[in-house]
């Protein structure tokens, strides 16, 4: 069973965020490799932190883990520390530390003493049926990304001997002062090109196109954003390479419109088929249903049909689909029609007369967005 993340970090369930962002910033600064050289556990502490600091510094997430806990993130949208690379925690944490350790986001390294260097990231845009979003998808994506030039090697940089930092010490009026960058020469690598094959670029990699599998689970929205990793652009050197993110963008569909993981659809029927009752078959997801309304049934009804909706991605269940129906009233008519409603026009029956427990149009908007 995962740890409380309040308890990671030592702090109450009501602990403002300030308290929140002050308690990581300790236990990242206790943990941290450079202060930990070859500690195992001291590792898994770090990544329990970043963990733990990733829910709960974001607002929305901590409200989701305060009613749901740990299953608010399974599978889906939480940070995952425990199963990243210490790159990845640095690249998202950088302004916790400050200048804590040198400055910069880089570090030693548990049981070494270069930095890692990871390859950029790369972005593309997927759209998606709402029947995919329904169902989750794999989608198979053309992807140009840079990869490493057969036949290239590498060698330590000079200029940092390696380490991909460069130390400068200034004189100051409090003394001598010891800071640390990335170096210049080799990007934060610690690796140079010592043999570079004449079709790659300065840093030995060459443009490819590669066929990437991205699982898209159900319930996805539009703007979220998929990782997956290493498969952005590579690394010169022993560096990692980069990740690809997955921009989805959801079409539009015909006759179903999403609100959050419920879906709304527009049924109009005739007068006649109000008055006397009628079955229809309904539009879902999943395929067609078949529904009954009863005689008199009034424009403005809202039918919910449960579990008819999408699944959400945090696996609380399905949405629902609600029917909106819409009476529809001709705008011509006959010389017969006419007469008929003409003397149908002070018929008892055809006189408004809404029951005092029927709800009215705005009460049925209030009830369906609560």
């Amino acid at each position: 069973m995962k740890e409380d993340f309040y308890e990671i970090l030592g702090v109450s369930k009501s602990a403002s965020e300030s308290e929140i962002k002050k308690a990581y910033r300790k236990k990242a600064i206790k943990y941290h490799p450079d202060k930990n050289p070859g500690d195992s556990q001291a590792e898994e502490n770090f990544k329990k932190a970043a963990e733990a600091y990733e829910v709960l510094g974001n607002k929305e997430k901590r409200s989701k883990y305060d009613q749901f806990g740990h299953s608010a993130f399974d599978g889906s949208g939480g940070f995952g520390g425990a199963g990243m690379n210490m790159d990845d925690i640095f690249s998202q944490f950088g302004d916790i530390f400050g200048s804590a350790f040198g400055g910069g986001s880089g570090f030693g390294g548990f049981g070494g003493g270069s930095r890692v260097s990871k390859g950029s990231n790369l972005r593309i845009r997927v759209q998606l049926e709402l029947s995919e979003v329904v169902l989750g998808v794999e989608k198979k994506i053309k992807v140009k990304r840079k990869i490493k030039a057969d036949g290239v090697t590498y060698k330590n940089c000079n200029a940092c001997n390696g380490s991909g930092q460069v130390t400068r010490i200034t004189n100051t009026i409090l003394g001598r002062m010891q800071s640390s960058t990335t170096c210049p020469s080799c990007g934060g690598s610690g690796q140079v090109v010592s043999n570079r094959p004449s079709n790659s670029d300065l840093n030995g990699l060459i443009l490819k196109e590669e066929t990437v599998l991205v699982k898209i689970p159900a319930g996805v929205e539009d703007g979220m954003q998929l990782k997956v990793s290493g498969k952005g652009n590579d690394s010169a050197g022993n560096g990692i390479a980069g990740d690809l993110i997955v921009l989805i963008s959801e079409k539009e569909h015909d006759t179903l419109k999403r609100e959050g993981n419920n879906l709304h659809f527009d049924l109009y029927i005739s007068i006649s088929e109000a008055v006397l009752g009628v079955s229809k078959e309904i539009e879902t997801v999943t395929g067609n249903v078949r529904i009954k309304l009863e005689s008199g049934i009034q424009s403005g009804k809202i039918l919910r049909l449960r579990g008819k909706g999408l699944s959400s991605i945090n696996s609380y269940g399905n949405g629902d689909l609600l029917v909106h129906v819409n009476v529809w009233t001709p705008k011509t008519l006959n010389k017969e029609q006419r007469l008929f409603f003409n003397q149908m026009k002070d018929n008892e029956n055809f006189i408004p007369s809404p029951e005092k427990g029927e709800k009215s149009f705005f009460e049925k908007v209030k009830d369906m967005f609560s």
